[in-house]
């Protein structure tokens, strides 16, 4: 009986307190919600809006729906901001530690070079220092593949005395650093930029200013993509290819679009810029193209000027550097210019200049890839004629005639550079 009693007044005493918390946390009871904030309160009615039964107190929103200053979000939008945000901070956090590494090590190079290095050496010769890096035969390389173009060649000499004499400062222990060796090209289509390019990245290769010298050559279609998201990782892919070496970006004012501050060239041209900036001890960026259009690209984009340590312009060839060029080309091929194909040639091209997509060496190659499908008509027809035996020298082979240079006008007929 005892045990039945407790039992009883335990129950009673539970009754009493919840009826004792529901009147606590009733509406009457609780303050109003402040204005502009949202609230939660405790109200009776139903087992859809209480905790623990029918009729008991539940939870309910109380805040004002309209309330311009409150700001809902869903969890996955907040989880996926907070994971960018985590991935930028560690990528800024990699490249910083990665700067601090590479003065580390640059600065034990130093002192290692200080210590090893007597105080009575000498940096030797120019000469010798330029034969032993190999930049002396890169330069008669020069000489000897572009005809003319001689401001070009002069630059590209200066260009190299920087880097030999900045090499020589090193052997001494010397303070130097890596000179702003971005460039900028600007000339007619045919004129030698890609060509100066791959001499560049072989000086420079040799030198020690980029790990293998390689080039490529890239347009708006390699960097810029069609749609939102497309355009960073084209860019980034053709950055990746050119680590180490050279990136020429041919024609590089279509990168920008003046009319359209949407266009998707501009997320582009800002990739460019950072990694001009901070690559620029493994990255070399060279621009080219019109100097009309390329000064107009640089007056949208001041970043890029400012950028590009070497400005290179490529003027167009004359008339006897043309014939020149043909020879080279013919020689190359093997082929040699007959009595008379010479002048032929010159006027071919002195027509051809005045005609639309002119573009220097490139028409001169187009001008012998005809000569010889030509030549090779004539041969042909020649030793099929009934009165010949068909037999064919090596020298008929090998000649080009005045008659196989088509007219001028012919040359309009195939797709120009």
């Amino acid at each position: 009986a005892g045990g039945e009693g407790r039992r009883e007044y335990m129950a009673l005493s539970i009754c009493a307190a919840f009826a004792t918390g529901a009147a606590a946390l009733s509406p009457a009871a609780l303050p109003a919600p402040a204005a502009g904030r949202a609230a939660v309160c405790m109200q009776g009615g139903g087992a859809a809006a209480g905790i623990g039964g029918s009729g008991g107190p539940g939870l309910q929103w109380g805040g004002v729906e309209n309330d311009p200053n409150f700001k809902t979000a869903k969890l996955s939008d907040k989880l996926k901001e907070a994971d960018i945000e985590r991935r930028l901070e560690s990528e800024a956090i990699a490249a910083r530690e990665e700067a601090v590494q590479r003065a580390r090590e640059e600065r034990a190079r130093k002192v290692a070079l200080l210590t090893q290095i007597p105080d009575d050496v000498k940096a030797g010769t120019v000469d010798d220092f330029m034969y032993k890096e190999g930049v002396k035969d890169i330069l008669e390389k020069l000489d000897y593949d572009l005809i003319g173009l001689t401001p070009v060649k002069q630059r590209v000499r200066e260009i190299a005395s920087l880097l030999v004499v900045d090499k020589m400062r090193l052997k001494l222990g010397l303070e130097t650093s890596v000179p702003s060796l971005h460039m900028g090209f600007t000339g007619a289509p045919g004129t030698g930029k890609t060509t100066v390019a791959l001499r560049m990245g072989q000086i420079l290769q040799r030198m020690g200013y980029c790990r293998t010298g390689h080039v490529v050559v890239a347009t708006r279609d390699d960097l810029v993509g069609q749609y939102v998201g497309h355009t960073a990782p084209k860019t980034k892919e053709m950055v990746k290819k050119a680590m180490g070496g050279i990136l020429l970006v041919d024609e590089a004012y279509y990168l920008y679009n003046a009319a359209n501050d949407r266009d998707y060239g501009q997320e582009s041209i800002e990739i460019l810029l950072n990694v001009m900036e901070n690559n620029k001890e493994d990255l070399i960026v060279v621009l080219a193209g019109y100097k009309d259009k390329m000064d107009k690209f640089y007056s949208f984009i001041p970043g890029m000027a400012s950028r590009i340590g070497n400005h290179i312009e490529f003027p167009d060839y004359e008339d006897d550097e043309l014939v020149e060029i043909g020879k080279v080309m013919c020689r190359e091929l093997e082929y040699k210019l007959g009595p008379g194909a010479e002048p032929a040639l010159k006027d071919y091209l002195s027509k051809r200049k005045r005609m639309p997509f002119f573009a220097n060496a490139r028409t001169v190659r187009n001008a012998i890839d005809l000569a010889r499908m030509g030549s090779a008509i004539r041969v042909f027809n020649e030793k099929m004629s009934p009165s010949s035996n068909g037999m064919v020298s090596e020298d008929e082979l090998m000649t080009i005639m005045p008659d196989d240079f088509p007219a001028p006008e012919d040359g309009l007929t195939g797709i120009e550079d």
